[in-house]
């Protein structure tokens, strides 16, 4: 998949460029907790302020529903983008309107960052409404986007400016077109995909589409058990989503043999740091019991498995891996990838990223995907609308 430009066919020195970046980072009390997606869009912005460019930077944050409100402003991000950048970064205290312009102004035909508040305080963001596009445009020479979080939304700074300017994506889109457009075409196998996270709904497009592309997919995460109730086996108090399980038996038909499912799983009566903790086959589960991890079993079929791989697609953990005691199939998998030197490994989906950076083998991944449900909906082989406008 080619785009029609790429940020080093725009002619930027001395322009201004209006950048889509995600930016929209976990906070608590109004301080970031988690820097990936800030920190992922450096580069971008590196190379247009070594080439003299104004860069005016736009995101959303959280869902403010339309209308501002404190808790959803940017202004928290610019001030870490100052420190990250080593260079004075402005903040916009809208994202529109004369105001914005006005600020714009003096710094145009300089190296300088303006950073302008939540896209998401106008509903026109949303709803990609031609005007407030235009708005947004206005100010700009070159549009690039380098938000692939929110490539599968039509919003005005994704694709109505994109009709507007010149455009082109940043490094990190490009990268992750790369990287997962990569899964999708022709990768080096064997391809192994590890699958997990909590429900099959949410990823049962995805599950179908990667089974017919891999050479195995190794199933974890709470929606085994959507599986394992397919195959008839008792689960305890396990969660899963009755309305699948005809859905799960029609898989496990279809794929038998690329379908792997954990053959035993950590048990324990509640989840807990101090909840006793048991490790049994997946036909033994009591039923005042519930699965929360994979068992070690499982991990020595599963790194069987990745060994012989050449390309690997990690996406949702493996079990619930914010509680130590069940975090150890989670980790035991970032150790594998981590060790593995002949294999091309990509994370994708926010729980699994969450995991590796959490867990600190972030570096050891040739690509962690910043992308969440646009990730799921570019490996459901899905059109993404952000992608699509720069085409």
């Amino acid at each position: 998949m080619k785009t029609r430009n790429t940020i080093q066919d725009l002619s930027v020195e001395g322009k201004t460029v209006l950048v889509r970046a995600d930016l929209n980072v976990p906070l608590h009390e109004g301080k970031i907790t988690d820097e990936t997606r800030i920190q992922a869009s450096l580069e971008t912005l590196r190379y247009l302020l070594n080439r003299s460019a104004t860069v005016v930077l736009c995101s959303h944050l959280g869902r403010p529903k339309g209308e501002p409100k404190p808790e959803f402003s940017l202004e928290p991000v610019a001030n870490r983008l100052k420190e990250l950048l080593n260079y004075p970064v402005v903040f916009a205290e809208d994202c529109i309107g004369s105001n914005v312009e006005n600020l714009i102004n003096p710094h145009r035909s300089k190296a300088s960052v303006i950073l302008l508040e939540n896209l998401r305080f106008h509903s026109e963001e949303e709803n990609n409404d031609p005007a407030f596009a235009k708005k947004l445009a206005k100010n700009a020479d070159f549009y690039v986007n380098d938000a692939f979080g929110t490539a599968h939304r039509a919003h005005a700074s994704t694709v109505g400016v994109a009709k507007l300017l010149p455009s082109a994506p940043g490094f990190l889109l490009k990268k992750e077109i790369h990287f997962l457009g990569g899964v999708l075409g022709q990768p080096e196998r064997p391809l192994i995909t590890i699958l997990g996270g909590s429900k099959v709904s949410s990823k049962l497009s995805v599950l179908n589409n990667l089974l017919e592309i891999s050479d195995k997919v190794l199933l974890g995460g709470g929606m085994i058990f959507t599986f394992l109730q397919a195959l008839g086996h008792e689960i305890g108090k396990s969660l899963f989503e009755e309305s699948f399980v005809r859905q799960a038996r029609n898989i496990l038909e279809l794929y038998p043999d690329k379908l792997v499912l954990p053959q035993d799983v950590v048990i324990a009566k509640e989840i807990s740091q101090s909840a006793s903790v048991k490790i049994v086959p997946v036909e033994e589960i009591p039923n005042d019991y519930l699965g929360l991890d994979i068992g070690g079993e499982t991990l020595q079929t599963f790194e069987s498995h990745l060994s012989s791989a050449r390309t690997i697609l990690w996406n949702g953990p493996m079990g619930v891996f914010e509680i130590e005691a069940f975090a150890k199939g989670t980790r035991r998998i970032c150790e594998v990838l981590a060790g593995l030197e002949d294999a091309l490994t990509i994370v994708g989906g926010g729980d699994s990223v969450a995991a590796v950076n959490q867990m600190g083998f972030q570096s050891k991944m040739n690509h962690i995907s910043t992308g969440g449900g646009a990730s799921l909906e570019f490996l459901e082989g899905k059109e993404l609308p952000g992608v699509k406008a720069l085409l």
